[in-house]
């Protein structure tokens, strides 16, 4: 894709999702460069951000938000930037285009059993959003519906229209949001079609995504993530392995084969019921997860006077806790793998880390998000 066919309309019309668009990608790779080495380099040399060989079309998920159109026409589309305006969206360079093929399958099933839209105001209306997944592995998708109220009129009539729009959908979930909020899923879901999950494959592992599980949008790049993380580790089979804020377990059963055991935590119960059915699915004996907040369970850990070797920490954007990281310090471990997608507050934690005797080994940027200002990097602190 040339520069020429990477223009894109929505941008023109105040989409904020590609600010990078427009610049050529090596360019895009050297600016990410120069700003990572601006924000880590006082803990030591930043080694080259990795980048994607073919960076389009790497999203394996997308949301759409529905609104009312011309005509009182239901569309869907993304918020244009610093607005509660939706911009009806057709096809975008960085999702997987079964992603597209879903969604517009869902709103042409939608009109077809005239659903209104969510009036946030007037509180009317049934439809939220639509959340899509796709697998690289099966090149199925699932659907997550989002509606304001449990009750779907019509809905298996919604759910047959929209296999025959999109023949690729595994399975249809719909999901309950009912509160005044900014979050895009609610608490409850219900299946509509299929099991209610896809499966996928990262590092030569299965793995069961449900609506609401934490799991890397760039297969591709996740890939080189992991692989590039568990290298950084050196485990050669003798250690036991922390993977906290685990998600599925996607980190933890990558490095399952070379540990001697891995203990993954985190507190979404979903995406733990998924953790712990992959270790079934893969056959995987030495791995463990637990339900639990990751600083309550490190410092139960510590409280018992237990130790592990290797610690991996991949914290949501706002990073990890002070009592988090002191619990690990006084754990002790040979080695802590920091996985960030916000650099930033990595930076902080790192500096907490300084002060608690921890150095820097490795400094590694991986482009998980091309044409956008973000980038995910691996650091390896030790004693």
């Amino acid at each position: 894709m040339d520069r020429q066919e990477n223009r894109c309309h929505l941008q023109e019309k105040g989409c904020g999702g590609c600010p990078l668009l427009s610049i050529p990608y090596e360019e895009q790779i050297h600016m990410k460069q120069k700003e990572m080495k601006k924000l880590m380099g006082n803990f030591g040399k930043v080694r080259p951000v990795i980048g994607m060989e073919y960076p389009w079309q790497y999203r394996n998920k997308a949301i759409s938000t529905f609104a009312e159109g011309p005509g009182r026409e239901l569309i869907s589309g993304i918020y244009a930037r610093g607005t509660h305006y939706v911009l009806p969206v057709h096809t975008c360079l960085l999702h997987h285009p079964r992603l597209d093929e879903a969604v517009r399958a869902v709103r042409k099933a939608a009109r077809l059993c005239k659903y209104r839209p969510y009036d946030e105001d007037r509180k009317t209306g049934l439809l939220r959003h639509v959340l899509v997944r796709h697998s690289l592995l099966t090149d199925e998708v699932l659907i997550v519906l989002v509606t304001a109220s449990p009750f779907l009129p019509g809905a298996k009539t919604f759910v047959k229209r929209v296999r025959e729009f999109c023949p690729k959908v595994g399975t249809i979930v719909q999901n309950i949001n009912n509160r005044s909020t900014s979050a895009v899923l609610g608490f409850s879901e219900k299946i509509l079609y299929g099991k209610g999950y896809i499966v996928d494959e990262l590092c030569g592992i299965r793995f069961r995504i449900a609506a609401s599980s934490f799991y890397q949008i760039n297969p591709v790049q996740t890939e080189i993530l992991y692989r590039t993380a568990i290298e950084a580790a050196g485990l050669n089979g003798t250690q036991t392995v922390l993977d906290a804020y685990c998600g599925v377990g996607t980190i933890g059963l990558a490095a399952a084969a070379y540990a001697k055991s891995i203990l993954g935590v985190e507190k979404n119960g979903s995406a733990i019921r998924c953790a712990i059915q992959n270790t079934r699915d893969n056959r995987i004996h030495n791995a463990h997860f637990l339900n639990e907040d990751a600083t309550k369970a490190i410092r139960k850990i510590v409280a018992r006077g237990e130790r592990v070797d290797v610690v991996f920490l991949d914290p949501p954007r706002t990073g990890s806790t002070p009592e988090f990281l002191d619990a690990v310090s006084r754990m002790n471990p040979e080695k802590l793998i920091y996985i960030s997608c916000n650099p930033k507050t990595q930076k902080r934690d790192l500096e907490f880390l300084k002060k608690k005797g921890w150095r820097v080994q490795m400094i590694q940027p991986v482009d998980l998000f091309p044409h956008t200002e973000h980038t995910e990097c691996i650091v390896v602190v030790s004693r």
